[in-house]
């Protein structure tokens, strides 16, 4: 177990230590961790159990340089950032943050506040690519039978859920905290987490991977809904099929009616589909929602059709039906009395079918950790932390996540969202009152820090900070499709 000493506490006649990184206060036994198992009474010292986290970049260099007159001979060395993650915290926040580091780039004087925030006002915002049905919208979704989030509006080819907040954490019985966190805890470090939705599916979540629906582990992401595949595909189906219809949940298109099918003057067909008729071409609600053709509740797919014309249709017609993903395709012939015929799909029309597949990107989990950085964290950089989010505002001040970008929401405070699968691995800790730690860094130039009233007298240099740690520094590979938070000027 690797260690690191962040403050000496005098141990009580028991042998007992205070920990005052979190709001629980917890008293340590030697050799023992507290309840969150991210501090440890290690010889009476208060130990910081995970290690601090440098990410590492080679500065981009022209091959070898050899015969460069701007080289001078002297050995280039990698750049460092330091990470919050082991960083610790600054709970509660009357101290200045645990690292304030200071580094030169490109000739200017740069600083990196670097600190774990505890978050009781946080969540994860989860995309699940598929077109199966999850549930009906705004309905609870569940992690060991407790309340964690809900389902919100889905976007398209993707299923989307809200899960954690404030409500969950601590507005509701403790065992629903104490799983909500832990099943946010879970998500955002890349571990699978089985929710229910009320009225709807058993779905596995885990960040990066395909998402599992009921024990079906899903491929694709829809190309898109029915409209839009009438758009992409029908004048690959024109001259092979005489009608096709794409089945799904949202817009179910049909071709002879649809715009695309105008274009290339198809014949009309007469085959009407059930549901409300939006556009030419476009229908709603052909189907209730489910795991079937399309996202909707069928398996029969004629099971949408709901009159044939006999003044328009004709026997021998050819119906092509199709799903939005290409995994579910029937071909059918009108027989003399124009009832559909299964048949074989004609090589031509497969040939769509499986371009249709190809254009579906795979199905993943999208976990997106989103979180507002108070004004007790922000203390911890600033004495005034209105300054702080002022400089955030006005992009004087970079906000990063274990080195990883992050969106920062318009308005007030500072509400931030970051992918968890860009963040260093097992990036997130947890405190049982019940929150979530994340590390969070501010990057500014030194001048700027000076001018918001910050904690001048605790900056640091970068190689001095790394040396205090000893051996309990963690050197990663910097992720190169980050930009790097000093903005250094790429030579």
């Amino acid at each position: 177990m690797s260690e690191k000493t962040v403050t000496t506490v005098a141990s009580s006649d028991d042998g007992l230590v205070r920990c005052d990184a979190c709001p629980v206060l917890c008293r340590i036994r030697e050799g023992k961790p507290g309840a969150c198992d991210r501090y440890a009474n290690l010889g009476g010292k208060l130990t910081r159990v995970d290690p601090l986290v440098v990410a590492e970049r080679a500065p981009k260099l022209v091959p070898f340089m050899e015969g460069s007159s701007n080289w001078t001979g002297d050995v280039v060395r990698a750049e460092r950032f330091v990470t919050g993650v082991g960083a610790g915290t600054t709970y509660p926040d009357y101290k200045p943050a645990p690292f304030i580091v200071s580094s030169e780039v490109d000739g200017v004087d740069m600083l990196t506040v670097v600190s774990e925030g505890i978050f009781s006002y946080c969540g994860v915002k989860v995309k699940i690519d598929t077109d199966r049905y999850l549930g009906p919208e705004q309905a609870s979704v569940r992690c060991d039978g407790e309340e964690i989030g809900h389902v919100t509006t889905a976007e398209y080819g993707s299923q989307m859920l809200s899960l954690g907040g404030v409500r969950h954490l601590t507005g509701g019985a403790k065992r629903e905290g104490t799983v909500t966190c832990k099943a946010m805890l879970d998500l955002c470090n890349g571990d699978a987490v089985e929710v229910t939705v009320d009225g709807g599916e058993t779905v596995v979540i885990q960040a990066g991977q395909a998402p599992v629906v009921n024990g079906e582990r899903e491929a694709r992401m829809r190309v898109g809904c029915g409209s839009a595949a009438m758009g992409m595909f029908a004048k690959q189906w024109h001259g092979h099929a005489d009608e096709v219809i794409v089945v799904d949940d949202h817009i179910t298109g049909v071709l002879t009616e649809h715009q695309a099918g105008r274009f290339l003057d198809v014949r009309p067909a007469g085959i009407r589909v059930r549901g409300r008729r939006s556009t030419p071409g476009r229908y709603f609600q052909v189907a209730g929602h489910g795991s079937g053709w399309g996202g909707t509740d069928v398996d029969d797919p004629l099971e949408i059709i709901e009159k044939i014309n006999p003044k328009v249709a004709w026997p021998g017609l050819r119906l092509h039906m199709v799903s939005t993903t290409g995994e579910d395709a029937a071909w059918y012939v009108l027989d003399d009395d124009l009832k559909p015929v299964p048949g074989n799909i004609p090589a031509p029309v497969a040939a769509v079918v499986d371009r249709i597949a190809e254009n579906c990107e795979p199905a993943l989990c999208t976990v997106l950790f989103m979180a507002g950085a108070g004004g007790s964290l922000r203390s911890g950089v600033t004495e005034n932390p209105v300054r702080l989010t002022r400089s955030v505002k006005e992009a004087l001040t970079g906000v990063t996540s274990g080195g990883a970008p992050v969106y920062i929401w318009p308005g007030g405070g500072i509400t931030f969202m970051v992918d968890v699968t860009t963040m260093p691995d097992n990036a997130f800790g947890h405190v049982p009152t019940p929150a979530l730690v994340a590390p969070i860094e501010f990057t500014l130039p030194l001048a700027s820090y000076e001018n918001m009233g910050g904690h001048t007298d605790d900056v640091i240099g970068l190689e001095a900070a790394m040396a205090a740690q000893g051996n309990h520094v963690k050197t990663m590979p910097w992720d190169e499709t980050h930009p790097w938070p000093a903005r250094r000027k790429e030579q």
